[in-house]
């Protein structure tokens, strides 16, 4: 045995040999980072939930094509990041909510979220502010996201993406733009 603890590589290549519990062990070990990254990603905990399961589907289906050449989390990582992708865009095209009525009813809340993000009143107004991300593109969401919240460098956003290092640094400018310009609307001056 390789120690007392296989690594996620081993465990994968059993799991593709058709060890249930070597993947058991893959989920349990990355669950919650997926979720966190779904949370993260999507907003609601129901379709964080959703998510983080169907990618534990998508990669255990896909288990024989992991090569091994990045990390197991990374290649996860990377599943986790276009299922959430590809429900961003089909929430996109169903958007029903415009941008005036979320200014309108929720105007404090967003403001004091973006001017104070440690004090208790914010973490009440992350749903406000979770709307408002969700105006953003998809790519440029996620991007933000995966640097803001999941703290990854540019580099490891644009493996993550499949795109250029350029292309991720422009999304992210993008979307800080485009939360800075609903941000004044709120207080009339830059909060983010």
């Amino acid at each position: 045995m390789e120690g007392s603890s296989p690594t996620d590589e081993v465990l994968a290549r059993r799991a593709a040999d058709g060890d249930g519990v070597a993947f058991a062990e893959l989920v349990r070990r990355h669950a919650p980072r997926v979720r966190a990254l779904c949370s993260s990603t999507l907003g609601g905990p129901a379709e964080s939930e959703d998510a983080s399961q169907e990618t534990f589907l998508k990669a255990h289906r896909a288990l024989g094509r992991f090569s091994g050449d990045a990390s197991f989390w990374t290649w996860l990582h990377r599943i986790a990041v276009n299922h959430c992708l590809d429900l961003l865009r089909a929430a996109g095209r169903r958007r029903s909510e415009s941008l005036d009525a979320i200014l309108e009813a929720d105007a404090s809340a967003l403001g004091h979220a973006l001017s104070q993000p440690s004090s208790s009143q914010a973490l009440e107004d992350r749903d406000t502010v979770a709307r408002l991300l969700a105006r953003l593109n998809p790519e440029q969401r996620l991007a933000l996201t995966l640097r803001e919240v999941e703290g990854m460098s540019y580099e490891e956003i644009a493996q993550t993406m499949s795109c250029s290092l350029d292309s991720v640094k422009a999304r992210i400018r993008r979307a800080r733009a485009e939360l800075l310009e609903m941000s004044r609307h709120f207080s009339g001056s830059d909060i983010v």
